[in-house]
């Protein structure tokens, strides 16, 4: 016998979500539920249903891979590669113990289960990022490759997990380099390159990043035909929607200009190195030199402020960045035109000297 169960949307419209439960010996041989707009419809959906299951081969068992094997189909099937922290998360949740879950046994409860069980190594944020990663696996499986995974089991816990604040929005950073602390890095650099000339030239890739405000995977993706003039091609600049594709000409900053000028151009990258090497190199001297809490990205942060420090407006800085909407470079507004605390780094100049290429 089938239920109906009604419920109100976020919007204030009603739901009802049609069930039907089938058990042989006290076990549940069959389960498959329908959301619709009235309770009409969720009625008429349970009589044609189970008519349809009491046929001969009305119970045959259809395909109810585990969630690990639909989250594979939609990497392999996805046109748009699935690449960095996204890929990283999908790929953690498959070779854990809720990624061999079969699709027709995932329910809301089971998903916040898994919530808590991040939250026990991971921040809210960072729970919330997986719980991203994997929406469009629950949004396609049913529709696209008839798959039992429920839709609407997966937005009921995010309800739920919400409430319980096992994930949340990140924090936006404010964490800012000291002129001392890039002092310091630059000179650590210096000495390791200075010991290791085949190592990366991470004086500039860091002086880079803080004037040119780009973030460390779109720097590995320049090449030397996307130089045009003053202003660069930026590929797969990350976007809310869809980074792959979204490539955007930024202008560059006269400090950022001069350091890719000084690059060798041995090969089409200008900065041919992994993110992993420069994240690596970055972290490991943070570390060593006993710099707290700053992150790669934070020269990103640091650069954006800094054009506004000198005087940009922010349509001016927005051609730097790269922001398509303004109200991103909102929270920088609060900064005012200062004396460029830059103009006589030392390091402007002999980075671009630095080491031999």
């Amino acid at each position: 016998m089938g239920t109906i169960v009604a419920r109100t949307r976020k919007d204030g419209s009603k739901a009802f979500t049609a069930q039907i439960v089938i058990k042989k010996g006290g076990a549940i041989v069959h389960r498959e539920a329908e959301t619709f707009d009235g309770k009409q419809a969720a009625n008429a959906w349970i009589v044609k249903r189970e008519a349809e299951l009491k046929r001969p081969d009305g119970l045959e068992r259809k395909e109810d891979p585990t969630l690990a094997a639909v989250i594979e189909r939609y990497i392999k099937e996805s046109r748009t590669p699935i690449l960095g922290s996204k890929a990283q998360m999908l790929s953690a949740i498959k070779k854990s113990d809720f990624g061999e879950t079969k699709c027709s046994e995932i329910t809301a409860n089971k998903l916040v289960a898994f919530a808590r069980e991040l939250t026990e190594t991971v921040e809210p944020q960072t729970c919330g990022n997986y719980f991203s990663s994997v929406s469009n696996v629950f949004t396609i499986a049913r529709p696209a490759w008839g798959y039992p995974l429920s839709r609407q089991e997966f937005d009921d816990a995010l309800v739920v997990i919400r409430k319980l604040g096992l994930i949340r929005k990140a924090n936006e950073r404010s964490r800012r380099p000291t002129l001392e602390e890039l002092d310091r890095l630059m000179e650590h650099f210096g000495r390791v390159r200075d010991n290791r000339p085949s190592s990366i030239p991470m004086q500039k890739i860091v002086a880079f990043a803080l004037f040119s405000t780009r973030r460390q995977e779109e720097i590995t993706l320049l090449r030397w035909d996307d130089l045009d003039d003053d202003r660069i091609l930026v590929r797969d600049m990350k976007h809310p929607g869809d980074k792959k594709g979204n490539n955007v000409y930024c202008e560059l900053p006269p400090e950022a200009l001069v350091i890719v000028k000084s690059m060798p151009r041995a090969k089409q990258e200008i900065y041919p190195y992994s993110t992993d090497a420069i994240s690596a190199a970055f972290t490991r001297a943070c570390k060593i030199l006993g710099i707290e809490d700053l992150r790669f990205h934070d020269l990103r942060h640091e650069g954006i402020s800094y054009l506004f420090e000198t005087g940009r407006t922010i349509p001016q800085v927005a051609a730097v960045s790269g922001h398509r909407s303004w109200t991103s470079l909102k929270r920088y507004t609060h900064i005012r035109q200062s004396k460029d605390k830059y103009e006589n780094w030392k390091w402007k100049r002999a980075i671009v000297f630095a080491g031999s290429e």
